[in-house]
């Protein structure tokens, strides 16, 4: 059986290894061909642009949208929802969770779907406008707190502490995306500053 986890950290070590190699290609490239237009990552102005800037070419949407879903991921699957048995409690919860449900998609219709709606752009249309740029954190926030609500009723979450560490447990479910999502965008940043992209 191919187990991914294994081969995690060598991916993880590879990426790391791309980009110190493109820290000094770019260096050596520079040196050599002057006239490129390839610029060094390791002269002043590379290691200004790297430190410099590191935390605002990371603090992307993409970022934000695993952080999300991360969370999202946490309540749904500690909520009991996926391991569904045919109690009382949790017909009953089913029931009220497809009422709220209901209720959520009626509220995030009435932001977008009526002309001169709260959520259209300037111009009326849907895409793109505010709603559209907030449909991830919309949804992600409805599945947390519909999955919590279930959760409650089913009888999964009986404390505060129960959702907090069902959020914890998907940021660390995630965690991985994290650190990859890290080395990729320092990578691909890191070789379009090279070629002047």
């Amino acid at each position: 059986m191919f187990n991914v986890k294994r081969f995690l950290p060598h991916i993880a070590l590879t990426l790391f290894g791309a980009q110190l190699l493109t820290m000094l290609v770019s260096w050596l490239l520079s040196a050599a061909f002057p006239v490129s237009g390839i610029r060094s990552l390791l002269s002043s102005e590379g290691l200004r642009w790297f430190f410099g800037r590191f935390s605002h070419m990371l603090a992307t949407p993409i970022l934000l949208s695993l952080l999300l879903l991360m969370l999202a991921y946490g309540v749904f699957r500690r909520s009991g929802m996926l391991n569904y048995q045919s109690t009382y409690r949790e017909k009953r919860a089913r029931a009220m969770t497809l009422v709220l449900s209901v209720v959520a998609l009626v509220m995030l219709l009435s932001l977008a779907a009526f002309p001169h709606a709260v959520m259209l752009s300037v111009t009326g249309s849907l895409w793109p406008s505010p709603f559209s740029h907030a449909l991830l954190p919309l949804l992600t926030f409805c599945v947390i707190i519909l999955s919590a609500f279930y959760g409650i009723i089913a009888g999964y979450y009986n404390t505060i502490s129960d959702i907090y560490e069902a959020l914890l447990h998907g940021i660390r479910q995630g965690a991985p995306l994290l650190l990859f999502y890290l080395l990729i965008a320092q990578l691909y940043l890191s070789l379009s500053y090279s070629i002047g992209l």
